[in-house]
């Protein structure tokens, strides 16, 4: 098979950013469930714009209704409510769109992005993702989103495939060393570990896409499954446990065609997923169908 006959998954863009620029409401520490609860119908559409723009896969809303994001900055008693309707708006656009594409379950940060320190033990870790799983009933895949550290990547890895359903786990790496999670912790080791435990692939979101170029290089040595997609921010250190996203600032040299150059060289490393995070829109999305089928490439659901 040559490198042009390889399929390529094209993923969704950042949800949580996406509804913060649709939404009236002032930023929450929910910060994207919040709008299930305000806005349900932003969500829906969100959705809907990524599937027109290309994707092959579109991720549950859910990323902060964790149990323990819930108990800190909202109330546990919605954490069903919350996981019914972003499976419920998912759902609707794929129905509406009337293409094949996929709809991922996610398996987030417990506590916060970024913050490794901030990881509960392995027991809570593990009893919290196999709740979070069990919520996300009829997923076709889950993705571990942003693990800062290899054990919480375990954990959510561990639950998803207890369940016997298709796992890609994806680590945010340091932006200033793309070899290295954000926890020190060397990418290519962790990426060992999550393939043994049963994850199909391995992604690196959420870290600058020149940190992202980095990693696809140290997976594809290390000849495993690989993807990446990256967030649009100048810099990460500003958000806190339980801030708000309005803290954080945009790149403004990442437009659609800019970011679609990143992701095109990611493919060509040997990346067979690619995909966008925060600050990545659907007009992003677009971009890289583009020039992805302008390069050769095919683009199908997995």
């Amino acid at each position: 098979m040559t490198a042009k006959e390889r399929q390529i998954t094209l993923l969704d863009g950042g949800m949580g950013q996406e509804l913060r620029r649709r939404s009236r409401y002032p930023a929450s520490p929910l910060w994207s469930a919040q709008v299930m609860l305000d806005e349900p119908h932003l969500v829906t559409a969100a959705h809907r714009d990524f599937i027109e723009a290309g994707a092959d896969i579109i991720t549950l809303n859910n990323y902060s209704a964790t149990p323990q994001r819930l108990a800190r900055d909202g109330d546990p008693a919605l954490f069903a409510t919350l996981h019914g309707a972003a499976l419920a708006s998912a759902r609707q656009a794929q129905q509406e769109s009337g293409r094949a594409v996929l709809i991922a379950g996610c398996l987030p940060p417990l506590v916060a992005s970024y913050h490794h320190a901030a990881v509960p033990d392995d027991k809570t870790c593990l009893d919290s993702y196999r709740q979070l799983v069990g919520a996300q009933e009829g997923v076709d895949l889950f993705i571990c989103e942003t693990m800062s550290l290899a054990r919480e990547a375990l954990a959510a890895t561990t639950a998803a495939v207890e369940r016997d359903t298709r796992v890609w786990t994806a680590f945010t790496v340091d932006d200033s060393d793309g070899t290295r999670l954000r926890s020190g912790e060397l990418l290519a080791d962790a990426a060992q570990a999550i393939m043994a435990a049963g994850a199909e692939k391995i992604l690196v979101n959420c870290s600058v896409p020149e940190a992202i170029t980095t990693a696809m290089g140290v997976l594809a040595a290390a000849n495993i499954p690989f993807g990446g997609f990256a967030n649009g921010f100048t810099s990460i250190a500003a958000l806190q446990p339980g801030g708000t996203v309005d803290t954080l600032t945009a790149r403004e040299d990442l437009g659609p065609q800019a970011y679609a150059d990143y992701a095109l060289q990611w493919v060509e490393q040997g990346a067979t997923v690619v995909g966008g995070c925060c600050e990545v829109g659907p007009a992003h999305i677009a971009a890289i169908a583009t020039r992805l089928i302008n390069a050769g490439y095919t683009l199908a659901t997995p």
